[in-house]
């Protein structure tokens, strides 16, 4: 009988390296486990765990309409409005022309109003005067070929009105550094030596003899200027050939009011920063830059120091021709505000502050018909007027609309 037959055994070395291969099978196996559990360990260190409980604010879904994420108007477009009493308001005889950016100085009974903007591409180079004994317009004449056309500085003496530096032109031209006097009885215009370097709506006063010019923008439009300057007049001619220069103003900007009370020097309110000529434009286009409006209330006394009394009750701008003194009392109609947070539009004021000189204390008096900036005011006889300026949109939209020439009063009771 013959034997069954053996099987075949493979080769030593065959199994050695069949052995090998799983042994480096399970260190592999073994290794990728252990970089997994690192790379966990580092991930939980740099990712906060996140609580099923508390879910992430939802994304504001866009309108395909205006292509704003709905909830950018949460804030209401009044939002700047203060509670304030009504007061009556009567419209009288509209000016000749609409204006921006004029200037008006009242005499008596008699508003001189000055130049301004009709529209963006024309300003006015001639003055109109309104008579508030019998509410009318007239007595039109011409100002100098090269005086400015806007963003005057000017304050009168009760027969002269120094007239200083501003805009010369349009859109958003460059300022000039000439002044001019011009005398109210005779209608004769005279030059004044001009300004070291021109600006752009300088405070203007006249102070114990001296005609008093700072702040305002440099000639970029933009950049405050903190600069002081004063000249010696009398009678509407000048006592000095070159400006003086004084301490500087500790806030620089334009469009702000300036008061002398009580022999002291009054700067109320104004703004850093403007609108300034798109560069390379031809006809210095307007573009909008930012801009912060301010509350602040400077005065200079006796010790030539600036002083700071108590703020507006907001901050307030385009107000330097929107001022009277009323029984010691200033009152300061419209103007412009801190531009809305979120559409970023310029917001317009439409209160009656008051500035009681005595107390040094702010209120709201009123509300104006409209919001309104750039008010050209005047009092008389018991009655507040004010006319011209760019006017709000409408009551629930206070931004800056039609440029206006209309002329309204109302009867003050302080």
């Amino acid at each position: 009988m013959s034997r069954p037959a053996a099987k075949a055994r493979p080769p030593k070395h065959m199994v050695a390296l069949a052995v090998v291969a799983v042994l480096g099978l399970v260190l592999v196996v073994d290794f990728l486990w252990a970089s997994s559990s690192s790379s966990a360990v580092w991930s939980s260190r740099l990712t906060l765990p996140t609580s099923p409980a508390v879910q992430a604010p939802p994304v504001a879904k866009e309108n395909k309409k205006d292509k704003k994420p709905v909830g950018s108007m949460d804030i209401n477009a009044t939002f700047a409005d203060l509670p304030a009493p009504e007061l009556k308001w009567e419209e009288m005889a509209g000016a000749p022309v609409v204006r921006l950016d004029g200037a008006a100085i009242q005499i008596k009974n008699l508003l001189y109003v000055f130049a301004g903007y009709g529209t963006i591409n024309h300003v006015h180079s001639h003055v109109d005067i309104y008579n508030f004994s019998d509410n009318t317009w007239g007595g039109r004449f011409d100002m100098p070929k090269d005086m400015a056309h806007s963003h005057l500085g000017m304050v009168t003496d009760g027969r002269f009105i120094y007239v200083v530096t501003g805009q010369y032109g349009p859109q958003c031209r460059g300022p000039t550094a000439r002044n001019f006097v011009l005398d109210t009885e005779t209608k004769e215009w005279h030059d004044l030596p001009p300004l070291p370097v021109p600006r752009y709506a300088p405070a203007t006063q006249l102070w114990r003899g001296r005609l008093h010019v700072m702040g305002g923008s440099k000639e970029d439009r933009h950049e405050p200027g903190l600069e002081h300057w004063s000249l010696a007049v009398k009678d509407g001619k000048a006592l000095e050939k070159e400006w003086r220069s004084e301490i500087p103003i500790p806030r620089g900007g334009p469009h702000r009011a300036c008061v002398v009370a009580n022999d002291k020097l009054l700067v109320i309110g104004g703004q850093e920063g403007d609108f300034m000529a798109k560069p390379g434009s031809p006809i210095f286009k307007c573009v909008r830059r930012s801009e912060v409006v301010y509350s602040n209330v400077y005065m200079l006394d006796d010790g030539m120091t600036w002083k700071e009394l108590p703020p507006m009750p907001k901050p307030d701008s385009h107000i330097e021709f929107a001022w009277v003194n009323v029984n010691n009392s200033l009152i300061i109609a419209g103007g412009t505000t801190d531009k809305h947070p979120i559409t970023k539009k310029m917001v317009l004021v439409g209160e009656v502050f008051r500035f009681n000189l005595d107390t040094l204390e702010w209120s709201v008096i009123g509300r104006l018909p409209f919001r309104i900036k750039t008010t050209l005011v005047g009092y008389w006889d018991g009655w507040l007027y004010f006319t011209s300026g760019q006017r709000d949109k409408g009551p629930k939209d206070p931004s800056p609309k039609k440029v206006v020439g209309c002329m309204f009063r109302t009867k003050l009771h302080l």
